[in-house]
């Protein structure tokens, strides 16, 4: 069956081809909800509220770019509107600090160690890391997604990268020592 007759079953209710179409896509748009949940157990209610949403919206999907990065904006939008209904983005004054890179030497530090570190941010931080350095999102698609400004994007970002960075500096100081 083709992705295009998939869809059309999907959108006669048909659950056979939600099946289906939640076997094809669920281990990818687990891993979307993963970035944008605190945790495992908030992914997995993410996903299954993000298919909730694809199945009773699916007959709106109108063959404008891939169907997949539909599914994707659409797994994002159910974690952010998660977060918009806990009060996470509450509008705060914050002012721009400096956007710091960060080098990392691929030898040092593990990708698990990385997507931990990630996953510990403060919700606004992580959220707005993972939209521009994951998903590139604009700071400005960031603000319309969120509903804060352009300046706490930024700002958000550059102490993302803040934490991230020391926090792989204090990682790499105690591998240092302990192979000392």
């Amino acid at each position: 069956m083709s992705l295009n007759q998939l869809i059309q079953k999907c959108s006669n209710h048909d659950t056979q081809a939600q099946s289906e179409l939640y076997q094809l896509f669920s281990s990818k748009l687990f891993s979307v909800c993963l970035k944008y949940s605190r945790n495992y157990a908030e992914a997995e209610d993410n996903l299954q509220d993000a298919f909730l949403t694809i199945f009773s919206k699916i007959s709106q999907f109108n063959n404008k770019g891939s169907f997949e990065g539909w599914l994707k904006r659409i797994a994002i939008n159910t974690a952010l509107q998660r977060y918009r209904n806990q009060g996470v983005f509450e509008i705060i004054n914050e002012d721009f600090i400096e956007d710091e890179d960060i080098e990392i030497d691929d030898n040092d530090i593990s990708l698990d160690f990385l997507l931990k570190i990630i996953q510990e941010l403060p919700d606004r931080y992580r959220l707005v890391f993972n939209m521009y350095v994951l998903d590139g999102y604009s700071h400005k698609e960031i603000a319309d997604l969120l509903n804060i400004n352009d300046g706490t994007s930024k700002s958000n970002l550059a102490r993302a990268r803040k934490i991230l960075k020391d926090k792989i500096e204090a990682y790499k100081a105690g591998f240092n020592s302990q192979s000392l």
